[in-house]
This record gives C-alpha cells, sequence and structure tokens, in this order.
C-alpha cells in the first residue's frame, strides 16, 4: 500500500480509552469488558459471528461441518496460516487450545458453554489442515461458541503469539495497551492488499467519561463507544458527523423484587413481591417511555424481554412492552385485595405499600431512573424509597444476604444467542436474580423456564429453538420477574476521518471489522 494513511499528524495508530486494564491477555481467561475488547482484536477464531449480518463467517477454518447429532464438528483449516511470531497453525495448535480451554483447572469462562454433559470433550487431529472436536451430548449451535474461543499456539514459547489482525507490544498498567499490525495475518481485501490497514491501536485507561469526552474534543482520541446521552447530544449538535446511534443494545435496565424465602424481610412484603398480579401492576405504571425520552434523550427503546429487536433472531415481536396504565394498575391492585386511601395505597391487612430499591451509587442515569420511578409508582399510591449503595456492597445484598427488597440494575448481554443467558433463567443458576440458586424451581412457571431453556440448549433444529425461546419470553412477560425498563443504545463518537466504519449494538460496536478500519480518503484499486 503506498503512502501514509494518517491517524493524527504523522501516524497511522488509532487512539481510543478502555475503562480499566485488562485483567489478563490470555484469550481464555478473559472475563471483563476490557479484556475482552483485546482478545476480539487479537485472537484469532475458527468460526466468526458477524456483528452486522448477524450469521457466521469462515475465519481461521476454512470450512466446518456438525455431525453426530450435534456431537461433533469437524474443521478444516485455511492453508499457509501463520502466527504472528511466523510459526505455522495446526491443527495441533486447535486441539491443545481445546484440551487447555476444557480443562477444569484452567477455570476458563468460556470453558463453561461447551459443556454439555459430563463426560469429557474430545478433539481428535486427523491431519495437520483437519480436526474434530466431539461432545458427550449435543450442543445447541455449537458453531456459534467457537466465536469466543482464541486459538494460541501448543508451544509455552509462542505465548505471545496471536492470529488474529493486531498483537500485544507494550501494556503500562493503569497508563495503555498498545497493540501493533500483526504482519502475518489471513485477511487480505478485495484488491489483495494485506490487512488491517491501521499500523497499531493505542489504548489508553481512562475510567473518566467527562475526561475521556473532552480528550476526543482535544482530537486526542479517535472514538468513544457507550457515549453518555447528554454528551451525545452534545456532540450532535456541535458535529452531527461525529456523532453515531448504532440503535437498541441487547443490555436492559430492569427493576426486580426479592422473592428469597429466607430473606430477612416482613412477610407481608414477602407476600407483595411473590404476587404475579402485584409484580403486573407494578410494570403497568411505568411509564417506559418517559425513561426513554428524559433519561436518554430518546437513544432508548421500552423493553419487553431479555433481547431488543435488533436481535433479528431471537427477539420474539408477539411480546411488546407492558403498556403504560396507571388506571388499569389500580384496578388490578383493587382485585388483589388492595385499597387506596387518600394518596397511600394499603394490603388486604392494612399495611402500606411503600419499599426500598438499591441501585449503585454514582450512576447518572440509574438515579434519573429511580427519580420516574418515584413518580410514577406515587400515581398509584405506592411510595419508593431509593438507596443508592457502593457497588461492592449491593452485589454482597443481592448474592449473599438477602438485605433487600428490589433492586434496579443492569443486564449486559455480550452473547446474542439464548444459551448466554442460561445462569439467569435456570432456576438453580446464580444469577437468577429474584430467588437465585434453588434446589428445585420453587414455582410451576420456574420449572417451566428450566424445562425450556434446557430444550433449546440442546435441540439441533434453530425452528424448535426459537419456539421454546418465544415461549420463555412470553412467561417472562406473563410473570414479570424482572420488570424490563428499556434497551439503551449504542451511543459513538468518531473522527471523521476514520473510513469503513460499520457501528453495529453489539461489542465490540465500533471495532469488530477493525481489520478494515483506515484514515483517510477512499482507497484507490493497487494503492
Amino acid at each position: 500500500m503506498a503512502g501514509s494513511l494518517a491517524g493524527g499528524a504523522d501516524s497511522n495508530q488509532l487512539r481510543l480509552c478502555l475503562r480499566s486494564d485488562p485483567k489478563t491477555f490470555d484469550p481464555l481467561l478473559v472475563d471483563e469488558e476490557s479484556g475482552e475488547t483485546i482478545r476480539y482484536l487479537t485472537a484469532g477464531v475458527l468460526i466468526r459471528w458477524n456483528r452486522s449480518t448477524q450469521k457466521l463467517e469462515p475465519e481461521l477454518a476454512k470450512s466446518w461441518e456438525v455431525a453426530g447429532q450435534g456431537r461433533r464438528i469437524r474443521f478444516l483449516l485455511r492453508p499457509g496460516l501463520r502466527f504472528s511470531d511466523g510459526t505455522p497453525l495446526s491443527s495441533e495448535d486447535v486441539a491443545a487450545t481445546i484440551k487447555r480451554m476444557m480443562d477444569p483447572g484452567t477455570h476458563s469462562p468460556i470453558g463453561d458453554s461447551f459443556r454439555s454433559g459430563g463426560g469429557a470433550v474430545k478433539t481428535i487431529v486427523e491431519s495437520p489442515d483437519r480436526l474434530s472436536v466431539i461432545f458427550p451430548s449435543a450442543v445447541a449451535n455449537v458453531e456459534r461458541l467457537f466465536d469466543q474461543v482464541g486459538i494460541v499456539s501448543a508451544k509455552p514459547r509462542n505465548s505471545r503469539a496471536v492470529l488474529g489482525p493486531f498483537s500485544v507490544a507494550e501494556h503500562k498498567a493503569g497508563s495503555y495497551v498498545l497493540l501493533v499490525r500483526n504482519p502475518n495475518y489471513w485477511r487480505r481485501d478485495a484488491q489483495g492488499r494485506q490487512m488491517p490497514y491501521l499500523d497499531s491501536i493505542r489504548f489508553d485507561i481512562q475510567n473518566n467519561r467527562d475526561l475521556e469526552t473532552l480528550r476526543f474534543r482535544r482530537g486526542e482520541i479517535h472514538m468513544i463507544s457507550g457515549l453518555d446521552p447528554v454528551a451525545f447530544e452534545r456532540l450532535k449538535l456541535e458535529s452531527p458527523g461525529k456523532a453515531l446511534d448504532a440503535g437498541a443494545t441487547q443490555d436492559s435496565e430492569m427493576l426486580w423484587f426479592n422473592q428469597v424465602k429466607r430473606a430477612p424481610l416482613p412477610e407481608y412484603k414477602k407476600a407483595w413481591f411473590a404476587s404475579r398480579a402485584f409484580r403486573r401492576a407494578i410494570s403497568g405504571a411505568i411509564n417506559r417511555q418517559d425513561i426513554a425520552r428524559l433519561v436518554y434523550a430518546g437513544h432508548a427503546k421500552p423493553a419487553a424481554g431479555p433481547f431488543s429487536e435488533t436481535n433479528r433472531l431471537w427477539y420474539n415481536r408477539q411480546v411488546q412492552p407492558h403498556p403504560y396504565s396507571p388506571g388499569e394498575s389500580m384496578r388490578a391492585l383493587q382485585q388483589a385485595g388492595f385499597h387506596l386511601s387518600g394518596k397511600q395505597l394499603y394490603d388486604s391487612n392494612g399495611n402500606a405499600v411503600e419499599f426500598s430499591v438499591i441501585t449503585n451509587s454514582g450512576n447518572k442515569s440509574r438515579a434519573r431512573i429511580a427519580s420516574l420511578l418515584q413518580q410514577d409508582l406515587a400515581k398509584i399510591g405506592v411510595r419508593l424509597n431509593v438507596v443508592p449503595l457502593d457497588f461492592p456492597a449491593l452485589i454482597e445484598r443481592i448474592t449473599r444476604t438477602y438485605a433487600y427488597e428490589a433492586c434496579l440494575l443492569g443486564l449486559m448481554n455480550i452473547d446474542t444467542d439464548p444459551n448466554g443467558q442460561m445462569n439467569v433463567w435456570l432456576s438453580s443458576a446464580a444469577n437468577h436474580q429474584w430467588n437465585p440458586l434453588q434446589k428445585s424451581p420453587e414455582t410451576p412457571w420456574e420449572a417451566e423456564l428450566d424445562r425450556l431453556m434446557q430444550v433449546q440448549a440442546s435441540a439441533l433444529d434453530v425452528t424448535k429453538r426459537r419456539t421454546a425461546f418465544n415461549r420463555v419470553q412470553e412467561i417472562i412477560s406473563e410473570q414479570v420477574p424482572f420488570i424490563y425498563l428499556v434497551h439503551k443504545n449504542a451511543l459513538a463518537a468518531v473522527d471523521q476521518r476514520l473510513r469503513n466504519l460499520a457501528p453495529v449494538p453489539e461489542p465490540p460496536n465500533l471495532l469488530w471489522n477493525a481489520y478494515e478500519l483506515r484514515f483517510g480518503a477512499p482507497l484507490s484499486p493497487g494503492t
């Protein structure tokens, strides 16, 4: 490629921020957002989930075949693949990666997704470019899971060698991470030019969002992902071309009631929270459109369930957000034995309906949501008290002591497949937040959720999976264990010199196609 594509005054370097230091650069051990970003840019995978088309594409694997009723997947590797240090990739490296990932001693978060049964996962190396992976029982949509599996070298001395478009060159804790172009990256563009186009990507470690926005305005960084709605609106007024709204994410803001039987709460409040009629009435009294408009400046969508409409395969369009109707909520509460006296709601035993909601302190959006909830619920005579807590204290209450009444929090969905939410909907799961770690389902509808999630996790036919998960979403809407509020949009700021940007709501929403990002004018053939 002739000439210089400038990322700054004289550099072909993309600069942006990470909110925290990556905990690890080992692609098999990553379990947090910063590490996920670095893994995506450095770790080559056999199959890649295209964030734009929402379809699977071959990457290190030229092709693959699922056989044995979902228990076996066979890969054919692309010819001539090399790690960043120049050593060739072979099936032995892939087999060693799978073996290490599935070793319980590795404690790989990714490995948990592949454990479909009690037996071991086996790999069979058939030739230098062919291998099979065999599971003890069927794994639904097993191909999709390989999007998260970064292939590493079987040779310990090559532990820093990678197969992705960039490799880690420097890391100064608390300061920056520098990625440089992988000279052996396999991908080429339509004109035969080797990718990536960028020479390097520098991530400055910066958790102050106001400072991050200021640095973008100064031209010190080239993009921001997850921009605050207020900052986004300000930027849109100043420089419309720099503000990008990629649409609704799969992340959700939600409210739930504590239904743990051993929770240190009054019995009459436990009875409220366990009542489907009470939960539905509270949900119907919340104006989700107001939350989207006033908290997110219109850059959010009212939520009906765990996925937003941008998840084209799994979103159930028959399930809609609960309509805002304080009058209907009041009628439902009266039918359930509650009554209004003046401006205060009482239950059938004369207890004033009042409860506290905990949320994490320092989160401006949730503080605004909580204020709107107070106003909405006051219209049906419910008094809501807001208790901001630092995050460790909040986690302590919702996972250990259960000393809380309701919680306002968000759920981040990294995976757009329902299998990524097994740890939420199974009654035995730790993230079944309203009543976690049940020895057996405590309600018939939770037992049905267990059954349906297991059906969708093992069925090979995507239609059968969709039928099961559609019903899961219907039950969630009917029973309201989570009161879903909104799906916030993916808001971003980008330097207008960047080319080939294709923002998507799913992470990494600006960097999923980093291998084709570049600065400057459009390339002409042969340049």
